[in-house]
């Protein structure tokens, strides 16, 4: 059966899940985890466990990461930075299944100028990620799906983070896609949205500067989906009958004290079922359990 969705887009808490036809007959679930922002302070890592737990009682086949890992490593300080990289890969090695990370603007290494390291360390930018993670982009394929992680980061003159694809990747980007066949579904994963409706709704808002680039560059594909983070914001959208986005809220709220932009903690389910996919945004337990603990 396919639904006709008639909306082209829907913010923030319109519809709670989707379903759309796709060429593929084989079934399988991941899950989106973004804006983790894992310290060791105000209680993160319980957090993160439940939601850790939550994961892995459901089971899915993977997980990806939307970015944010740790919080932060932008002002630098290698001792600091390496002990929360550190604490993310021992905590995240308690899922049951693979997880792909995402560069998000919080992972890039002593990019702020009161940093005491500066851009001749090794670890600089993407440096750091790339030594715990690899590649800060990165294609793989699962039962028949071409999943692309893309890196909407770099840095600006002036030390501050800029969200855009770089030239490098774009060339990466096409490559990429000259070795998928037309008909392959593909899921797009970035931390800065490429298409938001944030900026509408609230009048403040950051997406990829450069995303017409990267959404030409897919024009002949089968592209699905797009996963984002970032903004701490849920959000769906079905854009001109091509594409499906979907903004994951965050696994952190505001900083582990509550919610951010009145979304709550959480997680999204993607399933793919025999020609359906569908999805969910699940709560991971953290807002009821910082309130019974008065965190």
């Amino acid at each position: 059966m396919k639904i006709n969705l008639a909306i082209v887009f829907v913010a923030v808490l319109a519809f709670p899940s989707w379903c759309q036809t796709i060429e593929s007959d084989s079934s399988f679930t991941f899950a989106f985890l973004t804006d983790i922002h894992l310290k060791p302070e105000m209680n993160a890592p319980v957090g993160f466990q439940m939601a850790i737990d939550k994961v892995n009682e459901l089971n899915p086949d993977f997980v990806l990461s939307g970015g944010d890992q740790v919080y932060d490593v932008m002002r630098g300080n290698q001792e600091r930075s390496d002990s929360l990289f550190t604490l993310y890969k021992e905590m995240s090695k308690g899922f049951n299944m693979p997880v792909y990370n995402t560069v998000g603007n919080h992972d890039l290494f002593g990019i702020y100028a009161e940093s005491p390291e500066d851009e001749s360390h090794p670890d600089y930018k993407y440096g750091m990620f790339e030594r715990y993670f690899g590649d800060t982009y990165y294609s793989f394929d699962h039962k028949g799906w071409h999943f692309i992680v893309l890196n909407s980061l770099d840095v600006t003159e002036d030390k501050r983070y800029k969200s855009i694809v770089h030239s490098d990747q774009l060339i990466w980007l096409k490559r990429d896609l000259e070795k998928v066949a037309s008909k392959t579904p593909i899921v797009v994963v970035t931390h800065i949205p490429l298409v938001t409706a944030r900026t509408q709704v609230t009048g403040s808002g950051q997406q990829v500067e450069n995303a017409s680039a990267v959404f030409s560059m897919l024009e002949n594909h089968n592209l699905k989906l797009v996963l984002q983070g970032h903004i701490h914001w849920k959000e769906y959208g079905h854009v001109n009958d091509r594409f499906h986005f979907i903004t994951g809220g965050s696994i952190a709220g505001n900083g582990w004290k509550g919610r951010r932009h009145n979304t709550k903690e959480g997680f999204v389910l993607i399933k793919v079922t025999g020609s359906t996919l569908t999805w969910e945004y699940l709560d991971h337990g953290w807002e009821a359990k910082r309130i019974e603990m008065g965190w």
